[in-house]
């Protein structure tokens, strides 16, 4: 076997730009991860097809870093399609193309799996496939084989600045740097909004009769906005939807009304709205005394069981008790520290599966399958549990639309787990994350909110002198 010559081999560094000629890609930056296998671009509305009997691929590429403006629609021909883990754990099946990749001076082919990407720092990656036997990797090093300036860009995807001519839009939450977060302003910036993240930490309010005003750190008053998307979190909830209660007051349109909120954060309430409007959900018992313990345990059928507190959120406070004794232990732990808890019967034939369908005004607009890790409970899906795209039934389409409009929610992701006796609700939860479900579904569910309050207030997009043109490329056999 012949020995490389470790000077054939290019220098790279822990990102480079690249180009993909091919599917009409002059210059992405890639990252550059020798701890990746297979490389992968970020693709949405991601379309097979066939092509002379052949199985091709239709898709859209966000080539740059935080610009979601410039759009390249791509085609090319399949070569696998093949289950890969992100390193955010969810595993997906992915599309695979093979195409020439250009870095520098050097072409070669390699091949890509078709990803949503919205939710990494970069738009392209470069694994250890298409770097094997022809470069090495210095990571303290950048841009190795030529930097691209902006004026490049520029040059190669048009101009990306947005004309502001739309709404003024307020994003009520604590996060910043949230994934959600920073989607939502992301699309409300794309198409053309002002957008301002309103920390709820960091506002005030003023109470009178004549001029009642929504005050921000610093002395601004927010009275100019024209809506508020509302993303409260749990523990923020009494004064998250205080301030909604004041914007609304002001005339100003909120998505998720404070009314709304606070049902669907009372658990007990909410699921007894859900239940008089004969909606199905697992048999649930609630107490104070822990006198109760063993009557409780049986009223749900024994163990196996589900014990949640009342206010915990996303898996926390929700404990799979698997024996009688586990059960009547955790109670009463939890009733010595006067939490208020529900009891709820354990649906086996689920086997750790759930689903979460994501309704903006009374449509369902995506729907995943969530799975817990394995040796994991269902309520810890959040940690290390994958994601798949599923089509749901009529019967839980409706379920979930229901559910959102009993509790007055405009936006809300809800929970439900498929048992014999049918798809039983779980919970509605009003400020749901968008990661999971836009990573799995390649859908724009940010885009859809805003095109929500567009359609709500009556604004209507003013065509763009200077538009983004969307590129289109074929590669070819």
């Amino acid at each position: 076997m012949k020995k490389q010559n470790i000077k054939d081999k290019v220098v790279v560094g822990s990102q480079e730009w690249c180009a993909l000629p091919t599917i009409g890609i002059p210059a992405i930056k890639a990252r550059v991860d020798s701890g990746a296998k297979t490389s992968s671009i970020h693709a949405f509305n991601i379309q097979p097809f066939k092509r002379n009997d052949i199985s091709w691929i239709s898709f859209e590429v966000h080539p740059l870093q935080n610009n979601r403006r410039a759009v390249v629609r791509c085609e090319a021909p399949v070569v696998d399609r093949r289950v890969v883990k992100s390193s955010s754990g969810f595993s997906e099946k992915r599309y695979v193309i093979k195409i020439p990749v250009v870095i520098g001076d050097n072409s070669w082919d390699i091949e890509i799996t078709l990803a949503n990407r919205d939710s990494m720092g970069y738009r392209m990656l470069l694994g250890r496939e298409a770097m094997s036997g022809r470069m090495l990797v210095d990571p303290a090093s950048s841009f190795c084989l030529g930097q691209i300036t902006e004026k490049q860009i520029d040059q190669s995807y048009g101009s990306t600045e947005t004309r502001r001519s739309g709404l003024k839009i307020g994003l009520l939450a604590s996060n910043p740097d949230l994934y959600s977060n920073q989607r939502i302003m992301e699309a409300g910036d794309e198409r053309g909004h002002e957008m301002f993240f309103v920390n709820i930490k960091h506002c005030y309010i003023k109470l009178d009769a004549e001029t009642p005003e929504v005050h921000y750190r610093g002395g601004r008053i927010l009275n100019d906005l024209d809506a508020v998307i509302t993303r409260i979190k749990p523990s923020l909830t009494f004064y998250g939807c205080a301030l909604a209660r004041q914007f609304e007051s002001l005339g100003i349109y909120t998505m998720n009304s404070s009314t709304a909120i606070s049902q669907s954060r009372d658990k007990l309430f909410s699921l007894q709205l859900l239940l008089k409007s004969g909606l199905d959900i697992p048999v649930t018992g609630f107490a104070n005394s822990p006198i109760d313990t063993n009557d409780l345990i049986d009223m749900v059928g024994g163990a196996p069981l589900i014990v949640k507190l009342l206010e915990g959120t996303q898996g926390r406070g929700v404990v799979l008790a698997e024996t009688k004794k586990a059960a009547d232990s955790v109670i009463n732990a939890f009733k010595a520290l006067r939490a208020n808890l529900l009891v709820q019967e354990f649906i086996k034939e689920a086997e750790n599966r759930d689903l979460r369908c994501f309704v903006i005004d009374g449509k369902v607009v995506a729907a995943i399958q969530r799975e817990a890790a394995p040796g994991e409970f269902r309520a810890n899906i959040h940690q290390g549990g994958s994601s798949s795209v599923i089509k749901i039934t009529p019967e839980e389409k409706r379920m979930a639309i229901k559910a959102t409009k009993i509790l007055g929610l405009r936006v809300a992701g809800v929970d439900i787990i498929r048992s014999r006796k049918g798809p039983l609700l779980l919970e509605v939860n009003s400020s749901p994350g968008l990661e999971g479900i836009e990573t799995a579904t390649g859908k724009d569910i940010a885009g859809a909110m805003i095109a929500s309050i567009e359609k709500k207030l009556g604004w209507q997009r003013e065509l763009a002198v200077n538009s983004v043109p969307v590129y289109e490329s074929v590669a070819g056999n």
